[in-house]
């Protein structure tokens, strides 16, 4: 990966061994303080604390965080105000990386101590139509203002639903090219063997159907942007064209023997690791190479629970009296909920309360109907610890509601493709496959496949 990128790195380490790790106030009056988490650290308003916070809602001692072998363990110091992942109360838990907890008007997250910031957070919450208060989302902002008004080639990768388009389209909306075409070239909904010619164009007569010259979307985005949607599930014979066409400028129909040049900016998008599928031989590395110029990650909605609040605000905005309050039990419901298809599905939650709310609708009075994909809680919500059970059937309780969450997120993030979740996974098609039936409780569409 090049110096340009902005993500997070996943690097490799020796199995059984803990990955380095650091904690960063990302809210509250100390905001920006880092701190590396070696054994243990107290977090609390004492100044005999290890990570102190200047926050009178947060206890003298108020939470610990350790680092153990098998992972982070956080724990409440029986504070006043308590401890919180996301809306679930916190004991003591293990957490992932990531991790945003809440002690009184503060928030610490646990992130890589690898982690690099390349730019200071944006003051600002909002980026053409993306919203965030976070600061994963205003880090994002910030890069944003950066390379938009630019020429540079950007790949935007994230979770379905997190918003790559809207990424795309805002850095167009803030170049020197707003004013010029936006071609968006969804890679994933046209059939393989019409891509070249959506991609490039065609002459009458190249071939069985061409009954008129067409213009391709490289054509249509002259001196504009040209947005490659989810650009992983381009054919790859079709990709070193691509590349030759970005590198030369010069654009070939199908059937002409001379080229046409042109002038496009490229934002890609994918919900794929491109990375990962170069190695797998799926992916093309100098396309790779030529995309990456500058990488974004879209956080996915279950890192930024802090930003729920203000999405909601704004999608019910007319919808509810504008003096309605975003809070309570709802917006409780609503962080501790896992968000599976993220943002989008975020919107359709409140949509369909919205439909079906008793007029006029208040916040409060509206129903949530969250799915069948668990929460991905911790503490005492986990699934079976706080029921009498014996101890074998709450963990499988427990472990039933992983691979349930698991499965369908993965799913979702591979628009339902087996082979591609698969591979992302780790595992089978026929593992996948198995697993599928065994969370469904039907079999997948198209039967057992064969490996």
């Amino acid at each position: 990966m090049g110096r340009d990128d902005v993500e997070t790195e996943v690097m490799a380490r020796p199995a059984g061994k803990a990955a380095a790790a650091k904690l960063v106030v990302v809210a509250g009056p100390n905001e920006g303080r880092e701190l590396a988490l070696a054994r243990e650290v107290i977090i609390g308003s004492d100044p005999s604390c290890t990570l102190q916070l200047d926050d009178k809602s947060v206890s003298r001692r108020h939470a610990s965080v350790r680092q153990e072998a098998g992972g982070i363990v956080v724990r409440d110091l029986e504070s006043r105000n308590g401890t919180f992942l996301g809306g679930t109360k916190v004991v003591e838990a293990a957490v992932p990386m990531g991790a945003v907890l809440t002690l009184g008007g503060s928030a610490v997250s646990v992130q890589p101590r690898f982690y690099t910031r390349e730019v200071e957070p944006a003051e600002t919450r909002q980026f053409g139509d993306l919203f965030g208060e976070s600061v994963a989302m205003r880090e994002l902002f910030a890069v944003l203002e950066r390379v938009a008004p630019t020429e540079v080639t950007v790949l935007i990768e994230g979770e379905s639903g997190t918003g790559k388009e809207l990424a795309a389209r805002a850095i167009h909306q803030a170049s020197v090219r707003k004013d010029a075409p936006y071609v968006v070239f969804d890679c994933a909904s046209i059939p393989r063997d019409l891509a070249e010619s959506e991609l490039f164009g065609h002459r009458r007569g190249a071939f069985s159907g061409a009954v008129d010259d067409r213009t391709g979307a490289l054509q249509r985005a002259h001196g504009g942007t040209l947005c490659l949607d989810e650009i992983g599930e381009m054919p790859l014979d079709l990709q070193p064209k691509l590349l030759r066409a970005l590198e030369t400028g010069d654009v070939r129909r199908v059937g002409d023997d001379v080229g046409t040049k042109i002038d496009v900016r490229v934002v890609a998008s994918t919900n794929r690791d491109l990375a990962a599928e170069a190695r797998r031989g799926n992916f093309r590395p100098d396309l790779l190479y030529r995309l990456e110029v500058v990488k974004l990650r879209m956080p996915p909605l279950r890192h930024r629970p802090e930003d729920i609040a203000g999405l909601v605000a704004r999608m019910l905005e007319g919808r509810v009296a504008a003096d309605d309050t975003i809070g309570g039990d709802n917006l409780r419901k609503l962080i501790g909920y896992a968000w599976p298809g993220n943002v989008r599905e975020l919107r359709n939650v409140i949509d369909r309360a919205v439909a079906l709310a008793p007029k006029p609708a208040t916040f409060d009075r509206l129903v949530f109907n969250l799915g069948d994909v668990a929460p991905l809680t911790i503490g005492y919500s986990f699934p079976g610890v706080a029921s009498e059970v014996p101890y074998k059937e709450a963990k499988q309780l427990l472990l039933s509601t992983f691979e349930q969450a698991y499965a369908e997120a993965l799913m979702d993030r591979h628009q339902g493709n087996v082979s591609q979740a698969a591979s992302a996974a780790g595992l089978s098609r026929k593992a996948l496959y198995d697993l599928l039936k065994r969370v469904r409780g039907t079999d997948p569409d198209g039967g057992p496949p064969s490996d």
